[in-house]
């Protein structure tokens, strides 16, 4: 059995979780709810007020989707009841991010500003040169930031650009001058 897809997912006060017709899982909490189809071959039960997944085949892609199933299930009871956020920063004082209603204006130094819509279910919070994003679904939260964070990518000589709090940026070494000789 795969090590992570064994281990069950405990429920915990205040969400419900609710397997519909097949495969489709609906979890409610505090924050919110989430609703996922999972694969048909994946067999999800609730026992001992936990989340259980199976498996009946012990191909390797069964194997490998075995895991992923249960790490999807984990991060939907954790988003209804904490949530998740990602920090960007923005790494040039002359660039500019604001919050206007549910869009988001940057200037990034281009010759125009970018307007971005929010997606439902997330919200976005700009301090300073500091961009958060927070919501209930893990995967809508880490693709909105990638969004943001492709909008300038970082420039590897002078380290502009929007990047992850704690991202090491690899920087290189300008051109040098060669001697006249």
């Amino acid at each position: 059995m795969s090590r992570i897809g064994k281990m069950p997912i405990p429920i915990p006060q205040g969400v419900t979780v609710n397997i519909l017709d097949g495969n489709v899982v609906e979890v409610k909490g505090p924050k919110g709810a989430l609703k996922k189809e999972f694969h048909p071959e994946m067999k999800i039960e609730i026992v001992d007020n936990a989340i259980v997944v199976k498996r009946n085949s012990d191909k390797p892609f069964y194997k490998a989707l075995h895991g992923t199933t249960r790490a999807l299930l984990n991060n939907m009871v954790v988003g209804v009841t904490k949530g998740f956020s990602k920090r960007l920063i923005i790494n040039e004082k002359t660039y500019k991010g604001e919050v206007k209603g549910r869009k988001v204006q940057f200037e990034l130094g281009y010759s125009h500003p970018i307007l971005m819509d929010i997606p439902e279910g997330l919200n976005v919070t700009i301090e300073g040169q500091v961009i958060t994003v927070s919501g209930i679904d893990k995967e809508a939260v880490g693709a909105f930031a990638q969004k943001i964070r492709h909008l300038r990518k970082v420039d590897p000589y002078k380290v502009k650009g929007i990047i992850y709090e704690g991202e090491k940026i690899r920087r290189k070494a300008g051109k040098t001058v060669a001697s006249g000789k």
